[in-house]
C-alpha cells in the first residue's frame, strides 16, 4: 500500500485543495442536519422520532439529487480535461430536467398524501401524526435544492469545489437562524416546533436558489450558454442515459434499500427508541464521512481529468490505487478517533442531550461500536464507487458493487433480526452495517480489472 503513495510532487497539495472544499461544505450541509436533528431532539423523544421517519423519504430525493451530481461529475470532469464549455452546459441542461421531474414529482406526493407516506415508514400513530405537516413542507424545498446542486456539482467538477461551500454556508447559517426563531418561538416568532423547522428549510432552500442564480447569471469561468443549457440535445441526451444514468438508479435504490432499513426499525416492537438511536448515528456518520466523500470527489475530479487528458492507461491506475489507499487510512483515523470520542464524549454528554430513553441509548451504542469497526471499509468504498469507478465510466459495475450487498445482505439480515427473530438490538446494529464487509474485497477486484477505464468523451473522428 505504501509504495502506490509515492507521487510527484505537488500531487498532495493539489488533492488537498480540491478535497477540503468539499471537505467543508459537506460539513456545514451535515451541520445543518445536526441543528435540526438536535434542536428537534429538544422537543422530545417523539418528535425526534417523528422527523427521523420524515425524513426517510425525503432521504431518497436527496439521495436521487446527489446521484444527478455524481453522473454530472463523470461526463463534465472529463469535458473540463477537454476544455469543452458547450458540453458542460449540455450535461447541466439534461441534469436540471431530471431533476426538476424527481424532485417535483415528489414533491406533489409528499404535499397531497403525507400521512399515506408517513403510513408507510412507520405504524406509530403518534410518529405519523407528529410527521405529515413536516414532510408535506420540507418536499417542496427540494425542488429548489435539486438545481442548486446540478450547478454547485458542475462547478466542484470542473475544479471550483470552494463555491458550494460558500452556498451552503449561507444557507446553514439562515436555516440554523430560522430554527431558534420558529421551533421554540424565540425573537417574536410563533412556536411552531416541528413545523418551524420544516419552514426554516424550505426558506433557506429558496435563499440557496437565488444566490446560485445570481452567481450563474455572472459568472464567466463557465459561461452559461443558453441554447445549450435549454436544448441539450439528443446526443447529449443519450450519453447522459449512458453514463450518468447508471449512477442516478444506483443511487436511488440504495436510497429505497436504505429507506427500507428504516422502515424496518418503525416497525419494530420498540420503533420509537430505535428510530430515534439511528438519527442520532446518523449524524455521526455524516460528520464522521464528510472527509471521506471529500477525498472521493476530489477522486473523482483528479481520476476523470486524467483520462479527459488521454493519459496513460497505468498512470490512471496508479493515481487511482494510491487515492484508495489515502481513503482507506483516512478510515483508520476516523474511526480511532470515534473510538476515544464514544466512551468520553458521546455516552457521557451526547446522548443524554436528547432524552433518550434506557434502550435507545443502548441502541445508540451498539450502532456506534459496530459502526467504528467498519469505518475503514466504508472509506475506502465510498472512494472506489462514487469516485474511481464512476469517474472511469464504470457506473454500471460501480452500481453492482454498491447495491448487491445493501439489498442481498444488510436488508434482509435487518428484516431476519428485527422483525422475524427480535433479537438483540446489538445483532439488528451489526446486520444494519453489515454491507460494508462485502463491497470492499470485490471493489479490489475490480479495479484491478482495469476495465473501468473508459474515455467516455470520444467522439467518431477523435
Amino acid at each position: 500500500m505504501l509504495s502506490v503513495l509515492r507521487q510527484k510532487p505537488g500531487f498532495y497539495s493539489h488533492l488537498w485543495k480540491l478535497a477540503l472544499p468539499i471537505i467543508l461544505q459537506n460539513l456545514i450541509t451535515t451541520s445543518l442536519g445536526f441543528v435540526d436533528t438536535f434542536m428537534v431532539g429538544l422537543l422530545g423523544n417523539d418528535q425526534l422520532s417523528a422527523v427521523t421517519a420524515a425524513n426517510t423519504p425525503i432521504f431518497l430525493v436527496q439521495v436521487i439529487i446527489f446521484g444527478l451530481m455524481s453522473g454530472l461529475t463523470v461526463l463534465v470532469s472529463q469535458y473540463w480535461g477537454r476544455g469543452d464549455a458547450e458540453s458542460i452546459n449540455r450535461v447541466m441542461g439534461v441534469a436540471a430536467y431530471a431533476g426538476l421531474t424527481v424532485s417535483g414529482a415528489a414533491a406533489l406526493v409528499l404535499l397531497l398524501f403525507p400521512t399515506q407516506v408517513m403510513a408507510l415508514v412507520t405504524d406509530n400513530a403518534r410518529l405519523i401524526e407528529l410527521g405529515a405537516p413536516y414532510v408535506r413542507i420540507v418536499g417542496v424545498s427540494y425542488v429548489f435544492n435539486a438545481l442548486s446542486s446540478v450547478y454547485v456539482g458542475m462547478q466542484r467538477s470542473t475544479e471550483n469545489p470552494g463555491f458550494g461551500m460558500k452556498v451552503f454556508a449561507a444557507s446553514m447559517l439562515l436555516n440554523t437562524c430560522l430554527n431558534y426563531c420558529l421551533i421554540f418561538g424565540n425573537l417574536g416568532a410563533p412556536r411552531l416546533e416541528i413545523v418551524g423547522a420544516a419552514a426554516a428549510t424550505l426558506a433557506s432552500r429558496v435563499v440557496e436558489f437565488l444566490i446560485v442564480l445570481v452567481y450563474a447569471l455572472r459568472s464567466r469561468r463557465v459561461p452559461l450558454i443558453p441554447g445549450a443549457l435549454l436544448h441539450p440535445g439528443r446526443a447529449m441526451v443519450k450519453s447522459a442515459v449512458v453514463y450518468a444514468g447508471p449512477v442516478i438508479v444506483n443511487e436511488s435504490l440504495w436510497g429505497l434499500g436504505t429507506a427500507m432499513m428504516t422502515a424496518i426499525m418503525g416497525h419494530m416492537a420498540i420503533s420509537a427508541d430505535m428510530l430515534a438511536a439511528y438519527a442520532i448515528m446518523g449524524n455521526i456518520d455524516k460528520f464522521s464521512t464528510v472527509a471521506c466523500f471529500g477525498v472521493a470527489g476530489a477522486t473523482a475530479v483528479i481520476v476523470g481529468k486524467r483520462i479527459g487528458e488521454r493519459a496513460e492507461q497505468e498512470e490512471v491506475y496508479s493515481v487511482s490505487c494510491c487515492l484508495l489507499a489515502v481513503s482507506f487510512l483516512l478510515g483508520l483515523v476516523i474511526g480511532a478517533a470515534l473510538a476515544v470520542l464514544l466512551p468520553t464524549v458521546f455516552i457521557p454528554v451526547l446522548y443524554p442531550l436528547f432524552h433518550l430513553t434506557d434502550t435507545a441509548r443502548q441502541a445508540a451504542v451498539d450502532m456506534c461500536l459496530v459502526y467504528i469497526v467498519t469505518m475503514p471499509l466504508k472509506s475506502f468504498d465510498i472512494s472506489n464507487i462514487t469516485g474511481v469507478l464512476r469517474a472511469g465510466g464504470d457506473a454500471r459495475m460501480a452500481a453492482v458493487l454498491d447495491l448487491g450487498p445493501l439489498w442481498l445482505v444488510a436488508v434482509p439480515m435487518t428484516a431476519l433480526t428485527g422483525l422475524v427473530l427480535d433479537a438483540p438490538v446489538a445483532l439488528v446494529c451489526l446486520s444494519i452495517y453489515s454491507e460494508c464487509l462485502c463491497k470492499m474485497p470485490l471493489g479490489i477486484l475490480r479495479l484491478r480489472s482495469r476495465k473501468w477505464i473508459n474515455d467516455v468523451t470520444v467522439q467518431k473522428g477523435d
